[in-house]
């Protein structure tokens, strides 16, 4: 439980990253089953895939990260995807490595 709430479990990622298949910062990936699930019922759903998955993300800051237990959080989660690549810079990705970070030290409700 500790692990999850603290997200030490994220921390393997890493090696993902250094392999050059994962950003630290992205739309994070989702189970094969939910991108063919997903891409059927949201508009835009694939737009996320134009750029690489990260270990954390824009939707995870601002209140979609977890399980997403009806339709409108993965909605919600999509469009903070999309709105993070179409507003991509550096200071967003230092902003959203600091939000992360604060959440993980202050603990995240949404965190399994």
């Amino acid at each position: 439980n500790i692990m999850r709430k603290t997200s030490i479990d994220e921390l393997p990622q890493f090696i993902n990253v250094l392999m050059g298949d994962m950003s630290v910062v992205g739309p994070r990936p989702h189970m094969l089953k939910h991108t063919e699930e997903y891409s059927k019922l949201i508009n835009k759903y694939m737009v996320r895939h134009l750029v690489k998955p990260g270990i954390t993300g824009w939707s995870q800051v601002t209140g979609y990260r977890g399980e997403t237990k009806e339709l409108k959080d993965m909605e919600g989660r999509i469009r903070g995807d999309i709105w993070y690549i179409e507003h991509w810079s550096f200071w967003l990705d230092l902003y959203i490595i600091y939000k992360t970070v604060a959440n993980a030290v202050h603990g995240e409700k949404n965190a399994y």
